[in-house]
């Protein structure tokens, strides 16, 4: 699972802070989970570098890098990492550290920067304050020159979600809000959700293209 990109900025969720979960995790050793390693992280990077490779994307912004692992079976000319966490951004530059294609950032930091595709895996779904969904989204899409790739849930049926999960109808949310981008493609993930989230996943891949 993939951390946030926003700072939280305020909201009426007083019994959960989703920043101060993230950042809690990674500076007490915790990872970016099932969803980032090992089958979950192959499949989406399959899917990743081919779209990368048939559409020349020569640079990319991941909005919620994490710790990194995801990265590790990347392909990618070019890569900016966000994340809200500081202790995810030390954990992702000490261990790319001879890497001169990646730079990462916490989120104060990405400012002006661009890129042809911005990518989103299992992020939204944490996005549980509404005020930090609303400006990760927004975000998302304006740092994307050609392409935007997210990876999440596509639903709004919450009724057993963790406090740290929240899950949204994406396509009706980026259909109304972003009527600027075509969604040109839906991948189904192959290891769908059964009820154990180290065996499946609840995400599948939806991409996007600027009209």
């Amino acid at each position: 699972m993939m951390t946030l990109l926003v700072s939280l900025i305020g909201g009426d969720m007083e019994e959960f802070n989703s920043k101060l979960y993230w950042e809690k995790r990674y500076a007490t050793g915790g990872n970016s989970g099932a969803g980032s390693y090992e089958k979950f992280a192959e499949f989406k990077s399959a899917v990743l570098n081919e779209f990368v490779k048939v559409n020349n994307i020569d640079s990319v912004i991941e909005l919620g890098c994490g710790d990194g692992n995801q990265l590790s079976y990347a392909d990618y000319n070019f890569y900016i990492g966000v994340d809200v966490s500081p202790s995810a951004i030390n954990i992702c530059k000490q261990k790319f550290i001879n890497d001169v294609r990646k730079s990462f950032l916490i989120s104060d930091e990405l400012k002006e920067h661009r890129a042809d595709l911005a990518i989103s895996l299992d992020v939204i779904f944490h996005l549980v304050e509404d005020a930090v969904f609303f400006n990760y989204m927004k975000q998302l899409f304006s740092v994307a020159d050609k392409y935007v790739v997210i990876y999440s849930s596509n639903t709004d049926d919450n009724e057993s979600s963790p406090k740290h999960i929240k899950h949204r109808n994406i396509e009706k949310y980026i259909s109304r809000h972003f009527p600027n981008w075509l969604q040109t493609n839906k991948i189904n993930n192959i290891y769908p959700y059964t009820g154990d989230h180290l065996t499946g996943s609840f995400s599948d891949f939806y991409i996007y293209q600027r009209r």
